[in-house]
């Protein structure tokens, strides 16, 4: 592992304050930024002025002296002092063909870290109501809590996927009583449907399901057998979610069920502690909670009058029972419609004594679905809704996950299912695929003709041109063949690939990663259609394939931490 720039500046600075000239021995943060332009140099930091107040010096002074010491290490190229103290690094060519080797050599774990120290982190998505099929903003929001939990584990985060189930309360009882009344029906009886029932195809069909298989066993006038349809809409709307979720490429860690919180009696138990904190009261009849004292905008009700538990009164029992599992930071990715819901939470959370910077919570805007630039009705019947699936089938997983994630979550999304399908540049997943997909011809091409990646050597081999040698199999590859501008421009973002993928864990933005494939797609395309990789030059032609595969196995990991496929042909 080369040294980074930050080891590099760090080393700089204790040799100052070896030598006398720095004394501050509590440093801050070294902030390291890539300048706009190129002639600002590869990299700048503002480390002298952050020095400056400690120092009683001004930052020029701090600066001027710590790049007389950064000037010393290995693979400067040059270092320059601007403004009132910016420290602008020029990084030798050397630096940047190592860094060349380094993704060769990691391969598939080129971009992982430690950074996550191994923390226990759950990252609770989805999450839908088991009364319905998954619709297309449940997709964003699958999409972007399952690829952040693989940025996480990059990261070297121990990482639990969670899908919370919402399987009590009325929303289920009505599930239960809309399954029954569409049975009744389909054995000829008239029935009169409210319309806060769920009135979507999806019910009808779970109802002929119960006719097949049972008859007319449930045909009673009477609700007696309301558990029985409530239990089998639920878990029938369940087959349906798991199934959606494991064709978009998602596999859980855990199933929680909110029924269960209620059969282990931890909603009461954490009634309970409320009460003892003394910050629950009696109004009207109902029990209250008071939030309003932990910074929420009012206080919230955690059994109504009648003695039904609020959906609050559970969900707080199953942040607590989050935290008794030991995780250090709990994710939650909701809908934009829950942003109210976020104070209650973080209220209780205090209340208790956490501390509720542990909660992330990720707020996933709305979807605008597009055919053509013009919008498409979201509901074809009264009940209905475009579903993840119709989605999927339509476009396949990969583009549908791609597209989700090219927009910060918490930016409303136009998706536009053309675009989405069409085999050319303006579509971004195709463009990224394309690209590894190109790579991978161009290893076959060089493999067919006896070439493969082979070994480095030092500086200075000889250059051959093909021939029976070169038909032979591995030929050794001198990397400081690589001259050309657009080669280290590709090299340099292609080393930036683990500080994306760290700055993605850090701020939870797994968009950050579909940005930046784009970008290396868009600076590999053009520098293959303008240069050749297998050429005359067996030599020339080994230094560019070694380039190739290192883009190649870049994107891939890219592709994979987005949970998309990378398809060696297209």
């Amino acid at each position: 592992m080369i040294a980074t720039v930050s080891d590099i500046i760090k080393k700089a600075i204790k040799e100052c304050q070896q030598n006398g000239a720095i004394k501050t021995e509590e440093l801050p943060d070294i902030i390291i930024e890539k300048p706009k332009r190129d002639d600002f140099g590869d990299f700048a930091t503002n480390i002298a002025m952050l020095l400056s107040s400690k120092e009683g010096k001004q930052p020029r002074q701090i600066a001027e002296l710590l790049a007389k010491e950064i000037r010393q290490s290995e693979n400067i190229k040059k270092v320059d002092v601007a403004g009132p103290g910016f420290i602008n690094i020029f990084m030798g060519d050397n630096y940047w063909l190592n860094l060349l080797k380094e993704i060769y050599h990691l391969k598939g774990k080129y971009g992982a870290s430690d950074i996550g120290a191994g923390k226990k982190v759950q990252v609770e998505f989805v999450s839908a109501n088991p009364t319905g099929p998954l619709h297309i903003g449940h997709g964003r929001g699958a999409a972007v809590g399952d690829t952040l939990a693989n940025i996480l584990k990059a990261a070297g985060f121990e990482v639990t996927k969670e899908y919370y189930i919402n399987d009590v309360g009325k929303q289920v009882e009505i599930l239960g009583r809309s399954l029954y009344l569409r049975y009744l029906e389909l054995l000829g009886k008239k029935v009169e449907f409210p319309d806060d029932h769920y009135k979507g195809a999806y019910i009808k069909d779970i109802a002929r399901d119960i006719v097949t298989k049972f008859g007319n066993k449930y045909d009673k006038t009477n609700e007696d057998s309301l558990p029985f349809f409530t239990n089998f809409a639920a878990e029938s709307i369940m087959k349906l979610i798991k199934k959606d979720l494991a064709d978009f490429g998602i596999e859980f860690d855990n199933w929680y069920s909110e029924k269960s919180l209620f059969d282990k009696g931890l909603v009461l138990q954490t009634i309970d502690e409320l009460k003892k904190r003394e910050i629950i009261y009696e109004k009207d009849g109902a029990t209250w909670f008071r939030t309003s004292d932990f910074g929420d905008d009012k206080d919230r009700v955690l059994i109504k009058a009648d003695g039904e538990k609020t959906y609050f009164a559970s969900d707080i029992a199953y942040h607590r029972e989050k935290i008794n599992r030991g995780f250090s930071m709990l994710i939650n990715i909701w809908g934009a419609d829950h942003h109210g819901y976020e104070g209650r939470i973080r209220g209780f959370l205090k209340a208790l004594g956490y501390d509720d910077s542990s909660l992330k919570i990720i707020f996933i805007q709305l979807v605008a679905l597009l055919r053509n630039g013009i919008p498409v009705p979201m509901g074809k019947r009264e009940g209905e809704f475009v579903t993840l699936r119709e989605v999927m089938d339509e476009i396949g997983k990969d583009a549908c996950r791609f597209f989700f994630l090219t927009r910060k979550s918490d930016a409303q999304l136009e998706f536009d299912l053309e675009l989405a399908k069409k085999q050319a540049p303006e579509n971004p997943v195709f463009y990224v695929q394309y690209a590894h997909a190109r790579i991978c011809s161009i290893i076959k091409h060089a493999r067919e003709k006896g070439l493969h990646l082979p070994k480095l050597v030092p500086a200075g081999s000889p250059t051959r041109t093909f021939g029976d040698k070169f038909k032979q199999g591995t030929e050794d590859v001198n990397i400081k063949l690589l001259s050309l501008k657009e080669e280290f421009d590709i090299i340099k973002k292609l080393a930036s690939f683990p500080d994306i993928v760290k700055g993605s864990a850090l701020a939870m933005e797994p968009h950050r990663i579909t940005f930046y494939l784009q970008e290396l797609a868009a600076m590999f395309h053009p520098y293959y259609n303008k240069n050749r990789v297998v050429t005359e030059d067996m030599q020339l032609t080994n230094a560019r394939l070694y380039l190739c595969e290192a883009v190649r196995t870049v994107i891939k990991n890219g592709l994979n931490l987005l949970g998309i496929s990378a398809p060696e042909e297209m």
